[in-house]
């Protein structure tokens, strides 16, 4: 992919950090990219694709056992938990899905929801409640990994009673959500209540000539094809948005 932009080419900057986006006004003009550096890039048009990243727990040990026993994806590392028991974090579809692909490897799953139900589709619901090697514990929440260099145990607690448990599973995934790299959109372009990108017709911001798609964008279906299908239609509606610009500015040539 990177070939292919080359060859058209697109300039690719390694490293940068964007601090900032100056929309511009209401009636269009100029946009700036502005880098953690200092560095300023300025363009008709914007195309916002920061992504997401996977929410955490924000419990004690958390950020210690990171892969060292606490993961955030079952098909990277759960090869490495063969023959093991193994915790999810989670009762939505991700979480099922991946627990159940985690059973081709682990000789057991537990999977921890913090609800009085899993979230899951019915039928994932139903595959895992089927499953001779999955458990569900609902009303079960998270407190702390411990361990030394390495995952040894998690507190886990019962919402409800406060009853805490210390279970032993060789490794845990966490799949509650994802968070938008959004932070440093503040006041740029509208934001829904979880930080997520609104667009409309076109995969346009509320601010003209700022699009946005992928996983970033409000209502996206956080899927790759889907992400890459909505970049080049985003291009697509950049394109119609250059083109008004040079025959409202009365530019000459293509």
């Amino acid at each position: 992919m990177r070939e292919q932009a080359e060859r058209f080419g697109v300039e690719l900057l390694i490293a940068q950090t964007v601090a900032s986006i100056d929309a511009g006004d209401e009636d269009g003009g100029v946009r700036t990219v502005v880098t953690e550096s200092g560095d300023q890039y300025r363009a008709p048009a914007v195309l916002l694709t920061p992504g997401t990243r996977y929410r955490r727990l924000n419990v004690p040990g958390e950020d210690d056992f990171i892969g060292a026993g606490v993961h955030f994806c079952a098909t990277c590392d759960g090869p490495f938990y063969r023959d093991m028991d193994t915790l999810v974090v989670g009762g939505g579809n991700s979480g099922i899905e991946e627990g159940l692909f985690l059973t081709r490897f682990a000789s057991h799953v537990t999977v921890l929801e913090v609800g009085d139900r899993l979230r899951a589709s019915q039928v994932l619901q139903d595959k895992a409640a089927a499953h001779p090697q999955m458990d569900i514990r609902l009303n079960t929440t998270v407190r702390e990994f411990r361990g030394d260099g390495k995952l040894s145990s998690v507190l886990v607690e019962d919402v409800n009673t406060g009853q805490q448990d210390e279970l032993h599973p060789a490794g845990v995934f966490v799949f509650i959500g994802l968070d938008p790299n959004t932070a440093f959109l503040a006041d740029s372009v509208e934001l829904d209540e979880r930080g997520f990108i609104k667009t409309g017709t076109g995969m346009e911001t509320n601010r003209h000539g700022v699009f946005a798609a992928g996983d970033v964008r409000a209502g996206s279906t956080k899927q790759v094809a889907a992400a890459v299908g909505e970049g080049a239609a985003a291009l697509i509606s950049i394109r119609g948005h250059m083109e008004q610009e040079i025959r409202n500015r009365g530019y000459a040539g293509d």
